[in-house]
């Protein structure tokens, strides 16, 4: 492969967080390439058609566009693709989509050697934005491979008046349950908590889980793991013993690991139990001089989701202070918020 030419940054992932530093970092007149192995947003469109964000408008909002919706109340997934499909034309941004980074290599400080499927570029410096959501976390049982057998909700329709049984019991499980559930599908839930917890749920979800378990339209098995599943039934063990349940599909809603392969094969440090990368948390860089993480590949993989789109966006406050000694020109206020500075630089943010 031949070595493109060298520009200051480069940005993997195309996410909102690495979308609001592509915008920041063209309007300083800075030179970039940015990748995603996917497309823009690429996360967010595996989420359930017509689901709805926990944040609202103001909170996920970038480069200081606001971000409207339909009923003016939070957005749904659609709106969120086209949000951010819209400040791609609106600041002409090119990404490489579709081109996955399989090697960084330090040449030193500062030089970095970027190697995709398609390519080989230089850069002074790497910003790593590329989430935290790469591969379903497996159960490892006998038959959780099972063509009726998904880790993914994508729609209720395909379980109309069929038997279905979820496992899992934070907000990605609940809503699919719920959602089934008025689609007319036989719903059962299989949870190895005793209980929800409020904090993992949203707060309007909550109390319709707890009414359609209490009236019986929803059986619930607590503190029950799966031990095998079969084309007909899913074996759990409860705390009372052996159960069989019937299903005519599965859906394993037991959340998601990052895979953090590409910064380990960089030579970033990664540690704690979620095993994220190490880095400032007052610039963002890690243990490589010039190679940082944004938005929530800096989180690693969570178990309890305290990073996401709207306390990330000071990240690109601290990137661009860092490397660049200015603060951005298009970004949402919150990003101060985050920060506890009280005011922003009002004469470099943009008019509302």
């Amino acid at each position: 492969m031949s070595v493109s030419q060298s520009v200051s940054t480069i940005i993997i992932g195309a996410g909102p967080i690495g979308l609001e530093l592509a915008v920041n970092l063209k309007q300083a007149g800075i030179t970039y390439r940015q990748f995603d192995a996917g497309q823009v947003g690429q996360t967010i469109s595996w989420y359930p058609r017509q689901s709805h964000f926990f944040s609202s408008p103001d909170r996920i909002s970038i480069c200081g566009v606001p971000l409207q919706t339909v009923d003016q109340s939070k957005a749904t997934r659609e709106e969120y693709l086209t949000y951010l499909r819209t400040i791609v034309q609106q600041f002409q941004l090119k990404i490489n989509c579709y081109e996955k980074v399989t090697q960084i290599n330090s040449l030193g400080p500062h030089q970095y050697e970027v190697v995709t499927d398609k390519d080989t570029y230089q850069a002074e410096n790497v910003i790593c934005g590329i989430g935290d959501m790469h591969s379903p976390r497996m159960l490892n049982v006998p038959g959780e491979d099972l063509p009726h057998v998904s880790h993914y909700f994508d729609e209720p329709h395909k379980y109309f008046n069929q038997k279905l049984l979820i496992v899992g019991g934070k907000n990605s499980a609940v809503e699919a349950a719920i959602r089934c559930h008025r689609a007319g599908a036989k719903v059962s839930m299989s949870y190895r908590g005793e209980k929800f917890s409020e904090r993992s749920i949203k707060y309007w979800l909550q109390p319709e889980i707890q009414w359609l378990i209490e009236i019986k339209q929803i059986p619930f098995y607590p503190q029950s793991t799966v031990t095998q599943i079969t084309p007909g039934s899913v074996t759990l063990q409860t705390v009372d013993g052996i159960e069989q349940v019937d299903a005519d599909f599965v859906l394993l809603l037991t959340g998601y690991e990052m895979d953090t392969s590409l910064l380990k094969q960089a030579g970033v440090h990664i540690q704690g139990p979620n095993h994220g990368p190490a880095y400032d948390e007052a610039t963002m860089q890690t243990n490589l001089p010039g190679l940082y993480v944004a938005g929530t590949a800096a989180a690693g993989t969570q178990n309890s989701f305290k990073l996401f789109i709207e306390n990330a966006h000071s990240h690109v406050v601290k990137i661009m202070r860092d490397l660049f000694g200015k603060d951005p020109k298009r970004i949402n206020p919150l990003a101060y918020v985050h920060m506890k500075e009280e005011t922003p630089p009002t004469d470099q943010m943009p008019e509302s």
